[in-house]
């Protein structure tokens, strides 16, 4: 996107007077996932760091002006299922492991007081790791939102689910990509869907019986061709679970190969997981052919707002780089601070604003249909309105 473009200006112009009315009201709508998450009386530090930052996502200056206000945090790097598509399924390039609990506190220390968000998940079962509900806690002392994805099946302990609930999570993403056993395995490999139900009821039951309207639990369905079937029917299934939510989200095939070298072709991907029903694939194509529409520019955010920090402390660009060929840096060897405007930070920007790299110029927002904020959810629905988070 080039100064001169009239889309830019517009942009800018809109962008300094959301700026200018959030510094009048203190108050903050985010959505993801169509949920908005609300923050209200917000100090006017942590709003001058939230300009800067927007100001600096639609600028693309080489240093960050602000520190991030949403973090990617990956409290495991192992998980118990085998998903089809998955890097962990396939073999990392890198070691599975915990986030301990200290290297945890040391960063939300440093950058906290920025954060408004954080995403608790990444490349593995964030319930694996037996300090989770911890971390949520800390988190929620510092005023940030938090959101974990799990695939529940470590939940159906009510005891465990009791303490999440008391966390204060703000939003449990519960992924069940089918609604029987035959259509759940084939994606959720070595998974059982009795377990994830039982899981989810567990969180269920315990919100109920605290009396708290968090969390949000959102049930998860990407929609494949296996199991696009069963689309007509999960509205009133997932009422049965008692969840608040239900969202449906396209599938992004090369979510196993982010870096564009693995042998086997998209298009046999494809065949085998894109629904047929066009309205939930992914991607945008020209009539006619099947050429995936390109942006005129990325609308990715995170070199200048989101990081992605994995288990042991890694930071890279986002969640696509699973096996850490872009590493920024490492937290057990210098702060955030230093990582977030060091060389690799700076190198990695510019490579991003002239797209000259595969990884991002190829990723998932360079396409119509690819946001991963606001287009790749493509229905929502929201039993429980008492339960969206504020």
């Amino acid at each position: 996107m080039r100064p001169e473009d009239s889309n830019y200006k517009v942009s800018l112009l809109g962008g300094m007077a959301k700026i200018v009315r959030t510094f009048l009201t203190r108050r903050i709508t985010m959505h993801v996932d169509r949920i908005p998450y609300v923050f209200t009386r917000v100090p006017y530090s942590k709003l001058m760091n939230w300009a800067l930052v927007e100001s600096a996502v639609r600028l693309r200056p080489l240093r960050a002006w602000g520190m991030p206000t949403h973090l990617q945090l990956e409290p495991a790097g192992i998980c118990n299922l085998k998903c089809a598509l998955c890097p962990v399924t396939e073999g990392m390039n890198r070691s599975g492991g915990i986030l301990p609990a200290g290297l945890f506190q040391e960063l939300i220390r440093e950058i906290g007081n920025h954060l408004f968000l954080i995403f608790l998940w990444d490349w593995g079962e964030p319930f694996m790791n037996p300090h989770l509900c911890e971390m949520i806690e800390s988190a929620k002392e510092k005023r940030i939102k938090v959101v974990v994805s799990t695939n529940a099946h470590l939940l159906a302990n009510p005891e465990l689910a009791e303490r999440l609930v008391r966390s204060g999570l703000d939003t449990l993403i519960v992924a069940i990509d089918g609604i029987s056993q035959q259509t759940y395995e084939q994606y959720r490999g070595k998974g059982r869907l009795g377990e994830a139900l039982a899981g989810l009821k567990a969180v269920v039951q315990a919100k109920r019986k605290s009396g708290r309207r968090h969390p949000l639990i959102n049930f998860r369905f990407i929609a494949m061709r296996h199991n696009e079937h069963e689309i007509p029917k999960l509205s009133d299934v997932v009422r049965e679970t008692g969840a608040d939510m239900l969202t449906i989200k396209t599938l992004n095939t090369s979510s196993n190969d982010t870096y564009g070298d693995r042998a086997i072709q998209l298009s046999e991907r494809d065949e085998l997981f894109q629904p047929q029903d066009t309205r939930y694939r992914r991607f945008a194509v020209a009539p006619g052919n099947s050429v995936r529409v390109r942006r005129a520019w990325n609308s990715c955010k995170n070199l200048w707002n989101a990081p992605a920090v994995h288990w042991d402390g890694t930071v890279c660009p986002c969640t696509y780089d699973y096996d850490e060929r872009f590493v920024l840096g490492k937290l057990t060897e210098r702060p955030f601070a230093e990582i977030w405007n060091g060389p690799a930070y700076r190198k990695m920007r510019k490579d991003f604003k002239q797209q000259c790299i595969h990884f991002c110029r190829d990723c998932s927002y360079a396409f119509a249909g690819g946001n991963c904020w606001n287009e790749t959810v493509k229905d929502a629905f929201f039993f429980n309105p008492d339960a969206i988070a504020v």
